[in-house]
Formats: C-alpha cells, sequence, structure tokens
C-alpha cells in the first residue's frame, strides 16, 4: 500500500461508514435526490468543506461545487466529483464513490498543505437516479439549461408528488432549473473527473487491473410508462382466434427484439436493451385473459444513431404485432440522453498517471450513463475512472473492495497534482 493510500484510506471509510449509517433502508441504502439522505451527503461535504478552508458554492439547482483555490487563478479549474443520491435499496458506492474519492483528495491537499497551479474544485450533482421520478440527471440537466419543464412534472414512484414539488421543499425553484439558462459557467472547467465503481464484472474479473479508464459513455434512449391494450376476457371461455390478449403480444414483442439485439451484435453494433417494468392491470387475475399490461424500456448504445434506428424497428414491430393480435401499443414520450465520448486529452492524462505511478488500469467504456456525458455534451472536457466492484449495482447486495477504491483514488490524486506538467499522448 503506498502512502497516498495508507493516509487516505480512513478519510474514505469514515465517510462511506456515516452516510450509510444514516441511509441504511433494509437490506440496501435509499438516498432520494433532493431527499434527506441526498442532504446528508451534501452538508458532510459542505462540513469538510468549510473546516479546510474551502469556497463554497450551491448552484440554483443545488448542486455542490467546493473549492480549493490555486495559485494562478485565471487558469480553468480542475473538477472532479460525482452524484449522492441512489436507487431504493441499493448499494452505498454508486455515485457516492465519485464524491468520497473527490472529497478524499481535497483532504489529502490540505494535510499536505499542497497548492495546486489551477483551482480544485469538488462537484457534488443532485439526483442522477432516474428510480424515484423517471428522470436522470436532474442536477447536471438544470445546470447545463438542458431539463425541459415537461420533466419537473414527472410524478415520484411511491407518493405521486410531482419532482417540481420534491425540488420546492428541497430549497430550490424548479422554474429556474427548467429556464433553458446554463447556471453556471462551465468555460472555466480545464477537465472534470468523475470516478465510479463500473457497475459490471470485466474489472472485478482481471487479478491486475482493478481500476480502468473510461473510453466513452453509453447514451440511452427510454419509455417510462408504455402500455398494450388488448381485450380483457374469461380464461376458460375464448379461444385462440377470438383474443386479444395484451401480455401475449407484449412478450412476442421483447422474443422479436431479443432476436434483433443479438443479430446487430453479430453485425458489430454496441448495443443494449432493457425491458425492466412489466404490469398487469389490478384487476389481472389467473383465470382473466388479461386486456392490459404497463411495461417500460430501456435501450444504450455508444452510438445514437444505432439507437434510433433500433427504436424504429422497435416500433415497426409493435405495428405489425398490434395488427396480428387486434392489440394496441402506446408509448409515453421517449426520454433521450445522448453519448458522449470522453475528452482524449484528459482520458491520455489518466492513462499517463497510470503508468507512471504503477497503477495498473485498463481501458473500457461505460454501459452506464452519467453526469460525466451531460457536461461533455455540454462542452466540458471530461474523463472517467472506473474501480471494480462486486455483484453489479442498483441492488442492494453492491459491493466495493476499499483497496480497489484507494488505487482509483490515488489515480484521481496524481491526475490533479500531475495535471499542469502531464505530457499529452
Amino acid at each position: 500500500m503506498t502512502k497516498f493510500q495508507d493516509t487516505g484510506r480512513p478519510i474514505a471509510e469514515e465517510f462511506f461508514n456515516a452516510v450509510r449509517e444514516d441511509s441504511k433502508d433494509g437490506r440496501g441504502v435509499s438516498r432520494q435526490g433532493y431527499g434527506p439522505h441526498e442532504e446528508f451527503v451534501h452538508d458532510w461535504v459542505k462540513a469538510a468543506g468549510k473546516r479546510m478552508g474551502m469556497e463554497i458554492e450551491i448552484d440554483p439547482a443545488g448542486n455542490l461545487w467546493m473549492t480549493r483555490p490555486g495559485k494562478n487563478r485565471a487558469l480553468p479549474a480542475i473538477v472532479t466529483g460525482s452524484h449522492g443520491d441512489s436507487v431504493p435499496e441499493g448499494g452505498n458506492y454508486d455515485g457516492l464513490a465519485g464524491v468520497c474519492a473527490a472529497l478524499t483528495v481535497a483532504e489529502m491537499l490540505h494535510k499536505e498543505n499542497v497548492q495546486l497551479e489551477r483551482d480544485f474544485t469538488m462537484l457534488v450533482t443532485r439526483m442522477e437516479e432516474s428510480s424515484w421520478f423517471g428522470r436522470a440527471y436532474v442536477g447536471s440537466l438544470a445546470l447545463t439549461g438542458k431539463l425541459k419543464p415537461s420533466e419537473i412534472q414527472l410524478r415520484h414512484r411511491n407518493t405521486n408528488e410531482t419532482l417540481a414539488d420534491t425540488i420546492r421543499k428541497c430549497g430550490f425553484d424548479p422554474d429556474v432549473m427548467v429556464s433553458g439558462k446554463v447556471l453556471k459557467d462551465l468555460s472555466n472547467i480545464a477537465a472534470f473527473i468523475e470516478l465510479h465503481i463500473e457497475q459490471g464484472p470485466r474489472l472485478d474479473s482481471d487479478p491486475v487491473n482493478r481500476i480502468g479508464v473510461v473510453t466513452g459513455i453509453r447514451g440511452n434512449l427510454r419509455h417510462k410508462i408504455c402500455r398494450v391494450v388488448g381485450e380483457t376476457a374469461h380464461s376458460g371461455a375464448v379461444d385462440l382466434e377470438f383474443r386479444h390478449d395484451a401480455v401475449m403480444a407484449l412478450a412476442e414483442l421483447l422474443a422479436r427484439m431479443d432476436k434483433h439485439w443479438k443479430s446487430w451484435l453479430a453485425a458489430g453494433e454496441d448495443l443494449v436493451f432493457t425491458c425492466g417494468v412489466v404490469n398487469t392491470a389490478p384487476t389481472a387475475a389467473i383465470a382473466i385473459i388479461p386486456g392490459e399490461v404497463t411495461f417500460g424500456l430501456d435501450m444504450r448504445s455508444l452510438s445514437m444513431d444505432t439507437l434510433w434506428k433500433f427504436h424504429k424497428l422497435m416500433e415497426a414491430e409493435c405495428e405489425a404485432i398490434a395488427k396480428e393480435r387486434g392489440v394496441k401499443f402506446e408509448f409515453d414520450d421517449v426520454l433521450v440522453c445522448e453519448a458522449s465520448g470522453v475528452a482524449p486529452e484528459v482520458r491520455g492524462r489518466l492513462e499517463t498517471a497510470a503508468k507512471e505511478h504503477n497503477l495498473h488500469a485498463l481501458s473500457l467504456p461505460s454501459g452506464a450513463g452519467h453526469d460525466a456525458a451531460v457536461l461533455a455534451n455540454a462542452g466540458v472536457p471530461v474523463g472517467m475512472i472506473f474501480v471494480a466492484n462486486q455483484n453489479g449495482s442498483h441492488n442492494w447486495r453492491e459491493a466495493m473492495k476499499i483497496d480497489d477504491f484507494m488505487a482509483g483514488t490515488e489515480l484521481l490524486w496524481h491526475t490533479v497534482c500531475d495535471f499542469d506538467k502531464a505530457q499529452m499522448p
């Protein structure tokens, strides 16, 4: 273990443990965006920033910015961080690992009395997760002027409260957040670097490369609430040719799209396709032919062109199945998150730092979306560090070895400290 990892480890462990204890929810943790447990994360970080004498700013969307001034404040800043919220009954490290890494670097700069050439800024965003209201990246989209008025009218999965009302209760103005205006000048950011758990098995299956340098971030198309409308009838009294079975229609759609997905992958396309929610009507029963089923769809790719073509194919299959089975498919507005590349110069700095400091890093794409993608699409040069984790994410079994985390955080530390002397590839 290096000196950095040995010194920084207690800082990280204290933060992780405190946040977990505050947000425990059964088997996992729950930190709703603009809710009290996300607020706990922000309050903890702010208290640490005040203790270290950092400049603290909260933008109109509630995103937290904390800055350790550099020698030359005219230079654009190095920014790092992630989100503090989680999915319902999720894991403790999705998002929080990036917050903790940024906080650990800030604490180490303070302990070692290091003043960088340029400002070092820590960013903690709001409501990155879509699980509560159906819209991801709320804080970063508002920051970049991309949050839509219709999106703050989305309703909570359990309470039916609008996102707008939830934001107001937290002390922020949702109308400002959907004004279309950028809430903070982003031109003075030299690089935004987000550390995150991988959320997949590739790094954890590698005995040598326990951290990764991200090569690109998948975009996604999502439908939160879709319906197949058929005809409810008695299961024993209606023969096959007279049925309008909504569940069977959906099953056929998914089977067809699964087949298409496999053929597109074989042709070299980057694509994932998920139907993560399926519900029959509240009156559904074993002896009833289902006349209605609701479902949600998630499609992701590094190519937006691939996504839109696959979406068009899905619509064509729906039209064909509707005619064959006498049902109707209904879709809500598609939610779009643009794919993004990472900045070659930032990726190069990460790869150089890993090589120079003997930190074994693998180059790999990000299948999940991140706030970094939103900032990249707003013109900010971004890079990402992945850390191996176990049992995936968005579930209570999510895990991460502290040794892997500290290796990733050390890569962030060296990249930040070497930023103004690093050789570009």
